[in-house]
């Protein structure tokens, strides 16, 4: 079984692929001078690109881990956001926990897994 790993460095992969099973890092907005929305969307963004990338598409995604560095004070504005980028009918099973994160103005942070398009 090959493992495919691409966006590679020492530390980590941007998108691991294994089998039909795409695992994508924890992604974050590029601009983090920005408040939860666009944060928020901005990371979706990023993981639709990383998605298409490797064969597959939001509405394949299996599971999702979101960190909210404040989740009293974010919860809601990330859930908006979150509520117009899904499709209904495709929900990820989905836990979200609040995090220290590694760079003080990260809001955000989503770890994926999705399968490939059929």
């Amino acid at each position: 079984m090959a493992i495919q790993r691409l966006h590679t460095n020492r530390r980590m992969s941007q998108i691991v692929i294994h089998r039909d099973t795409i695992y994508l890092a924890g992604q974050t907005a590029e601009n983090t001078d920005t408040g939860i929305e666009q944060q928020t969307a901005d990371t979706l963004q990023a993981i639709e690109e990383l998605l298409a990338e490797a064969g597959s598409d939001k509405e394949h995604i299996l599971s999702v881990t979101i960190y909210l560095k404040d989740i009293e004070r974010d919860f809601a504005g990330m859930n908006a956001v979150w509520d117009r980028w899904l499709p209904e009918g495709v929900a990820p099973a989905r836990a979200t926990v609040e995090a220290g994160m590694c760079e003080s103005d990260i809001l955000v942070e989503m770890s994926v897994t999705a399968v490939k398009r059929e």
